[in-house]
C-alpha cells in the first residue's frame, strides 16, 4: 500500500486543522517498546502527550505521542509541512506501515470506493484509453493501491487529454477525504492525475 504521489499542499490555515500526517517509513525503537514513525505533517499540530490514530486499511489503534524528533533534535511540539518523526507508545511496529497516515483520533476515515474527477495525460506521455473494467494503479498520499472503474459519468471512454467523472472500486480500504488529490497509472505507464469529489455516505 505505499507509495508517494498526490500529497495534498498544506498551508498557513493547515496548521489549525485537526493533525494528519501520511506514514512514510516505520522504526522500532527502545527494544521496541515505541515505533517511530517519519512523514511529513500535512495539517495540523502534534504535541507529546497527544493521542493519535493508526488508519488504513481500516480505523486502527490508538496510541500516545512519546516523542517528536526533528532530525536529530527533540522538540515538544511539530506543525503542518515539518518533517519529522513521532515517537508512539502502544502500538506494535507491525501495525503500523507506509501508506496510512497518524490523525487526530475520529477525525478520517476509510473507503474502499470513491468518485472523482480524472484527466488523462497525452498519448505522446504514455497515457491509453479508459473504459469501465480498466484496473489501475492508484497513488495518494504515501499510499499505492489497486482499484477498478466501475462508472464513467456521462461517457463510454476516457481518452488521452479528455476529463470525466468516474467511480472506482478499491482492492483495499485506504484513508481518503473529499479534495484529495491522487495520480495514477495504467497499463504500466503513468496515465493522469484526479480529485476525490464523493465518497460513500
Amino acid at each position: 500500500m505505499s507509495g508517494s504521489a498526490g500529497q495534498t499542499p498544506a498551508g498557513v490555515n493547515a496548521v489549525g486543522e485537526s493533525f494528519l500526517m501520511p506514514v512514510e517509513d516505520v522504526f522500532r525503537r527502545h527494544q521496541g517498546r515505541t515505533v517511530l514513525v517519519t512523514g511529513r505533517i500535512e495539517r495540523g499540530r502534534v504535541r507529546i502527550g497527544n493521542e493519535v490514530e493508526v488508519v488504513g486499511p481500516s480505523r486502527g489503534p490508538i496510541a500516545v505521542v512519546d516523542g517528536i524528533e526533528d532530525g536529530r533534535v527533540r522538540i515538544d511540539e511539530a506543525s503542518a509541512e515539518m518533517n519529522v518523526g513521532v515517537l508512539l507508545r502502544g502500538v506494535a511496529a507491525d501495525v503500523v506501515e507506509r501508506g496510512q497516515v497518524l490523525a487526530t483520533p475520529g477525525s478520517i476515515d476509510t473507503y474502499a470506493a470513491f468518485t472523482a474527477d480524472i484527466t488523462l495525460l497525452s498519448e505522446e506521455q504514455g497515457s491509453t484509453a479508459v473504459v469501465v473494467g480498466d484496473r489501475l494503479c492508484f497513488y495518494t498520499r504515501t499510499a499505492v493501491l489497486w482499484g477498478t472503474v466501475t462508472v464513467l459519468h456521462g461517457t463510454d471512454v476516457v481518452r488521452p487529454l479528455h476529463g470525466a467523472g468516474v467511480t472506482v472500486a478499491l482492492e483495499e480500504p485506504v484513508a481518503l477525504e473529499e479534495g484529495q488529490a491522487f495520480a495514477f497509472r495504467h497499463r504500466g505507464r503513468a496515465a493522469g492525475s484526479g480529485i476525490v469529489t464523493q465518497l460513500p455516505r
